[in-house]
């Protein structure tokens, strides 16, 4: 049941994950809007300036100034905002719009209304909905510009030209149409290659944890296999252990010493297939009576290396601990058995040989496991931690990096696989040092 909870669970944190991601491309997204406002009240100050200085057009300045003024405190008061809060919604954005449309409807009431040609700046404000708002933002930011214009065509401020100006009203709308068009062109290839980019960062980013949920959904189905295989061979093993008691009061094992030897052989290897048994039930959350105890990181580190030394046939294992500074623990089946996959990977390539090196650098613990085999192939290392990539051919085979990768990412480290230049691979896994701390 324990291992269906974290099922749940692991889609739950995509759901939310997602979320978090979108909010993430949202803040990019309104960071962009605030730059593009800067520049909407620089464009409009020049526009203002060479309007009535250069072309001696008669314009309503103070009430202008105050639609800039306003513009410039909804833009401090956004960059204040969002400069510290990280989260952005649909609605905001939206809400960020219509305050760009508001304003833009303002300075063209009081410049001519459709009669400005600077009216098509409206068709950047619909484009950039269409890349960052939802299907319903957009298209009600398609009806309230719509509307806008209606209103603008029919209720403006007309523009005014001294009676004695060179300039003829067509002639600047024609030049202003080119202006526009530029400005529009201009503003909405750069933005929206930035925001694009942002875009697909995000999108980059759900595909990774749609990648590492679904990853996760299968090392929990594995689980629960593995949970269901475990509690089956409990009464098998039960069986030979008491067959292999009886045996060894039986005078014919008892009166010979080979026998009785490999019969010692045999109770210890049982006597390990029920520890790996209770270690898989821990590791599935139903532990068959033992609970996690207290020791510390050296202690820890010291005895899985001495029980890795004298449960595995290996001719020649070094194991060295550089970690200057104990501090306390609790022992972790995970943690366990992800170290001894690695160790175990290390000595099915290499068998004469394997060195397993811990190493403490400030908060960040490394543990190196260096073997002599025949290293990993170019293919393997390209797609490291994906199932079922391995060299052994067989069936099923491949997972134990894979599972190593995910339990220290839940942890918060990172593995690093290389080949030696010399010959052999090593093995590096990075883990923060509170992963094992109380």
């Amino acid at each position: 049941m324990s291992a269906r909870n974290a099922l749940q669970k692991h889609w739950k944190s995509l759901s939310a994950g997602a979320a978090e991601f979108e909010s993430f491309a949202g803040h990019k997204n309104m960071l962009q809007l605030i730059h593009l406002r800067w520049l909407a009240v620089i464009g409009q100050i020049s526009t203002i300036l060479l309007a009535t200085q250069g072309f001696g057009i008669r314009l309503p300045i103070l009430p202008m100034l105050y639609v800039l003024a306003v513009l410039i405190a909804f833009n401090i008061g956004s960059h204040l905002r969002w400069h510290e809060e990280v989260s952005v919604s649909n609605r905001q954005l939206f809400f960020a719009l219509l305050v760009d449309i508001g304003t833009l409807t303002a300075q063209l009431y009081l410049s001519g209304g459709t009669g400005n040609p600077f009216a098509f700046l409206y068709l950047l404000q619909v484009i950039l909905s269409a890349v960052l708002l939802e299907v319903w933002s957009t298209w009600l930011v398609v009806a309230i510009t719509t509307f806008c214009l209606m209103g603008l065509s029919r209720y403006s401020l007309p523009l005014q030209l001294p009676f004695d100006s060179p300039f003829s009203l067509f002639g600047l709308y024609r030049d202003g149409m080119l202006i526009c068009f530029l400005l529009n062109a201009g503003l909405l290839v750069y933005f929206l290659t930035r925001i694009s980019r942002n875009l697909q960062e995000r999108d980059a980013q759900l595909a990774g944890l749609q990648q590492q949920a679904a990853e996760e959904e299968h090392i929990v189905r594995m689980g629960l296999l593995a949970s269901g295989a475990a509690h089956e061979l409990g009464t098998p093993l039960a069986t030979l252990s008491v067959i292999l008691g009886d045996w060894r009061r039986m005078p014919e094992f008892r009166d010979n010493p080979e026998l009785l030897e490999e019969l010692n052989e045999m109770q210890h290897q049982l006597k390990r297939c029920k520890s790996i048994v209770s270690g898989v039930l821990l590791s599935a959350g139903e532990a068959r009576g033992e609970s996690a105890a207290k020791t510390t990181l050296n202690h820890f580190l010291d005895a899985l290396a001495e029980e890795f030394r004298t449960t595995r046939q290996v001719t020649g294992f070094e194991y060295h601990n550089r970690n200057p500074e104990d501090i306390p623990v609790v022992s972790d089946v995970a943690l366990k058995q992800m170290i001894c996959n690695v160790l175990d990977n290390a000595l099915e390539a290499s068998p004469d040989w394997v060195c397993f090196e811990v190493l403490r650098e400030q908060d960040a613990l490394t543990l190196r496991v260096t073997d002599r085999g025949p290293g990993f192939r170019p293919a393997i290392l390209e797609k490291l931690g994906q199932p079922y990539q391995s060299t052994k051919g067989r069936a099923g085979s491949g997972l134990g990096l894979f599972f190593v990768m995910n339990v220290v990412r839940k942890l918060g480290g990172s593995v690093n696989a290389q080949n030696l230049p010399a010959g052999g691979a090593c093995v590096e896994v990075q883990l923060p040092v509170t992963a094992f701390k109380l």
